[in-house]
């Protein structure tokens, strides 16, 4: 890629970084929600476009459009334009448009992260949360359906810092009674890992988390996603929606990113890993 297809990237994530900061805090409907999403995904394309096109373009109605510009804090639709033009970055045009499918997926995650590091460029959010989880004993970590695999792996690695993490990523009428138990235990805070589709269910569970008295920390597909009103500190990562199945880089490393945040929380972290490498070593537990 040239350098300037480079910078445009990196304008466009930078494009997108300010959009999440637009939408963070609100209290966004399912429609608002979808029309946030699009402004994200076509962040380059949408600022030139009249309300009835950008209701086209995310499937919703007119009035919809005017009542999200509205729930943002604009008068209107034709100032959220203008205010859209102001970050939106000028001259985007990429390599993309010759590029196959594939291609296109990738370099829409290599957006993602692009995104993801505009974002980090303010670390409190993550360092805050990293404190918050790393001071709950026991530590509860939840994801079901397409976020189970993260969350478990997530599970997988804390463990080794974390004296006691406890993986919630299965669903049912037993999860209430994980939460409570983990409550119970001493926890203050759970961790979520909230990607597309998001089940019912979860909401339930945030909820039912927040009432019993911990604070949920959640990572999530953008600060639209509909988690943000059941957490009480989200962090967003896009993820990639150009093939059949959602693709996660970015909330995976998100993940990473949050556990390294910890382990400067965790005083006994290194001591702990020291401890692991140890045993593993003893056992022969990897191949040199």
């Amino acid at each position: 890629m040239s350098d300037g297809a480079g910078s445009d990237t990196a304008a466009q994530a930078g494009s997108s970084a300010r959009l999440h900061q637009l939408f963070e805090g609100r209290r966004l409907t399912p429609t608002q929600r979808r029309i946030a999403h699009c402004l994200v995904r076509q962040a380059a394309d949408v600022p030139f476009l009249s309300s009835v096109e950008l209701a086209h373009l995310a499937g919703v109605s007119q009035p919809s459009v005017t009542r999200f510009a509205v729930a943002l804090g604009f008068d209107g639709y034709p100032a959220l334009r203008r205010h859209l033009r102001e970050v939106a970055p000028a001259g985007t045009e990429t390599e993309e448009e010759s590029a196959n499918p594939y291609q296109q997926a990738v370099q829409a995650e290599i957006d993602n992260l692009r995104q993801l590091a505009s974002l980090l460029a303010d670390p409190a959010p993550v360092e805050r949360a990293g404190r918050l989880l790393a001071a709950s004993r026991p530590l509860p970590v939840l994801g079901l359906r397409a976020s189970a695999a993260q969350a478990r792996g997530f599970a997988y690695f804390t463990a080794k810092v974390h004296p006691d993490v406890r993986l919630l990523d299965e669903g049912g009428s037993l999860l209430a009674d994980r939460i409570d138990a983990a409550r119970q235990a001493g926890a203050s805070a759970l961790l979520c890992f909230a990607l597309p589709r998001h089940p019912r269910e979860v909401l339930d569970a945030l909820d039912h988390a927040r009432d019993a008295g911990l604070t949920v920390v959640t990572i999530a597909d953008g600060t639209f996603a509909p988690v943000a009103a059941h957490s009480d500190l989200l962090l967003p990562a896009a993820v990639g929606t150009g093939l059949v199945f959602d693709t996660v880089s970015a909330p995976m490393l998100l993940g990473q990113v949050l556990l390294e945040a910890m382990c400067d929380a965790l005083p006994d972290a290194q001591a702990h890993l020291e401890e692991f490498d140890a045993r593993a070593a003893a056992r022969g537990l990897f191949v040199e």
